[in-house]
């Protein structure tokens, strides 16, 4: 196929109109960063990017990002045009480039629809429809075409084109058998509107995706004649008779007496927010026989279709399902220093929604892994979802320029040993270690964590990992919005520390990830002084310890940093195995 024919396919389809971002949440004008020169040049790097996307889509027909990040893309470069106020009124979505085709007139425009992007979204539109029937659809992932028959035989077929033409459909639409060339008993002008879709049994979009099968109906109707095994692969969903009873149940029943079943097999009633919500998951986790992007909302009855015009229209919604990636603007870098010293770059994020979750943060895994990617405030990621739940970077789509400065943690300054102390550049680290000192995998004291730590932390009364044994209840209940009742708990969870055994003191310190029996047999009542005087060499006989455990065990128990803590624990407590 041509460049040229492949053009003239994808206008007739409609496929690169997108949707037009139209009311129902209204995104606030961002801006780019920097000055007045570095938000032109940033502008003008976003379009050059959708545009080579634009390029491989209709010139090599391949598709270099997915759909969440493209249209992401386009909203921002639409936030951008109008933060530096630039002239343009492009819709989300992929463009329509020009075209030589003949095309054909809609005798009723195809409207298409307004996405909701948002549960509240839905919960808005439905509210202001709460005294009308309404019904949800399946919104199958293919084409639009518009069939017209006169005297009930087919007489004209017409792809969505931009709504109010589109290309001459009618040879290839003769040849589909989920096309009847007749009508039994019909009205004498029919008028469909409907989504041509490559058959899919068992299809389940959780598990399949879309499946490349938009783009398998695309090649199939750019042909110049179908055979018999492409013209059976291909359905139609008919979702509207613009010219047919005033009532969706009555439309749909007659459309299923002339062979159109989909609609009336997949269109619900629904009244409240939660039934919307479980048929979307429905649908979305179930066996359908073609690919679905999302839902479609209805009224029952609408405007007449004299009325309608190519853009969205008040009585019909899309809420497509949750995109698995986006593109998300960096705000800042956040280095976060863990208990044992290992440091997390973090992306904080211009707030985006993925799979019906808001993500504003999502870790860049280490230092090693941030300075591979270089992520610099200001660039914009490809982020998705792992699991369905774990935000994750799947790279850096655009770069900022020039690129800012980062004043990164040098991995030489932490470790296992550092900071036992809230010392400079440390407070991190050592809330980190008191929070697991508290955890149940430690002392096991209950009320206490991360929070309580910090707050003591910043009041200067715990300087130490030991130093909250010292606390007294006075103390306690003068600090900000403790109170006697919160100060006794916390007393009553550090004195039930004094009766956790040493295994429990030794982890809550620090101990290396060792088995239990593998102390005992150095020392079966765990005295502390026995397991100081083994040497690595002995650490290291014993089963499943190697070189690196069997130093560190020896460092944690005699090393400069951690010995201190040790001694003041036999000197202190009266600790049992």
């Amino acid at each position: 196929m041509s460049i040229q024919s492949a053009v003239r396919m994808l206008v007739g389809a409609g496929l690169i109109l997108g949707f037009a971002f139209g009311g129902v949440q209204a995104h606030a004008a961002d801006c780019p960063p920097g000055g007045p020169a570095q938000r032109q040049a940033a502008l003008a790097q976003l379009s050059a990017r959708i545009a080579r996307w634009d390029e491989a889509y209709y010139q090599d027909g391949r598709r270099l990002v997915e759909d969440g990040v493209y249209d992401a893309a386009k909203r921002r470069q639409l936030d951008w045009r109008t933060c530096l106020q630039e002239a343009g009124n492009e819709s989300v979505g992929r463009p329509l480039p020009s075209t030589t085709a003949p095309l054909v007139a809609h005798p009723i425009a195809q409207t298409g629809l307004d996405k909701a992007d948002s549960r509240q979204a839905v919960a808005n539109w439905l509210a202001d429809r709460d005294d009308r029937s309404l019904w949800v659809q399946p919104k199958v992932d293919g084409v639009a075409v518009t069939l017209v028959y006169r005297g009930g035989t087919l007489s004209a077929a017409i792809s969505r084109g931009d709504g109010v033409q589109g290309q001459d459909w009618l040879t290839q639409a003769r040849l589909i058998e989920a096309i009847p060339e007749r009508l039994n008993a019909a009205p004498d002008r029919v008028i469909l509107q409907g989504e041509l879709y490559a058959k899919r049994p068992g299809h389940v979009q959780a598990r399949d995706g879309t499946d490349g099968a938009r783009a398998a109906v695309v090649g199939l109707m750019a042909r110049e004649r179908l055979d018999k095994s492409a013209a059976a692969s291909i359905g139609l969903f008919v979702w509207d008779w613009p010219n047919g009873a005033a009532e969706l149940p009555a439309r749909n029943a007659q459309l299923a007496a002339w062979g159109f079943s989909d609609a009336q097999a997949y269109s619900l009633p629904v009244d409240t927010l939660a039934e919307v919500v479980a048929q979307r998951q429905a649908w979305f986790n179930s066996p359908l026989p073609f690919a679905s992007d999302g839902i479609v909302l209805r009224q029952s009855r609408r405007p007449a279709a004299a009325t309608w015009r190519p853009e969205p229209p008040g009585w019909a919604l899309a809420w497509k399902y949750p995109a698995q990636r986006t593109l998300a603007v960096v705000e800042g870098i956040d280095f976060s220093v863990g208990r044992t010293g290992r440091i997390t770059p973090v992306a904080e994020l211009a707030p985006v929604t993925l799979n019906d979750r808001t993500v504003s943060r999502v870790s860049l895994g280490s230092l090693d892994r941030w300075r591979e990617l270089d992520v610099r405030p200001g660039d914009q990621l490809r982020v998705a979802l792992a699991g369905l739940t774990i935000p994750q970077v799947d790279g850096v789509v655009l770069r900022r320029q020039p690129r800012p400065a980062i004043d990164a943690p040098e991995a030489d300054d932490y470790g296992p040993w550092s900071c036992l102390t809230p010392g400079p550049g440390c407070r991190e680290q050592f809330v980190a270690r008191l929070d697991w000192l508290s955890s149940d995998q430690g002392l096991d004291l209950t009320g206490i964590g991360e929070g309580t730590w910090l707050q003591l932390v910043e009041s200067g009364l715990v300087d130490d990992l030991l130093a909250w044994q010292t606390l007294d209840r006075a103390t306690l209940e003068a600090l900000p919005g403790v109170g006697e009742a919160r100060a006794r708990q916390w007393l009553e969870s550090f004195e039930d520390a004094q009766r956790r055994p040493v295994i429990a003191w030794l982890r809550a310190l620090g101990l290396p990830p060792v088995d239990e029996e593998v102390l005992r047999q150095a020392s079966p009542t765990l005295s502390l002084a026995a397991l100081r005087q083994r040497t690595i060499a002995q650490w290291q006989r014993a089963e499943g310890i190697g070189p690196v455990r069997s130093e560190a065990l020896w460092r944690f128990l005699n090393g400069p940093q951690t010995a201190p803590l040790l001694e003041r624990l036999v000197a202190e407590h009266n600790l049992t195995p």
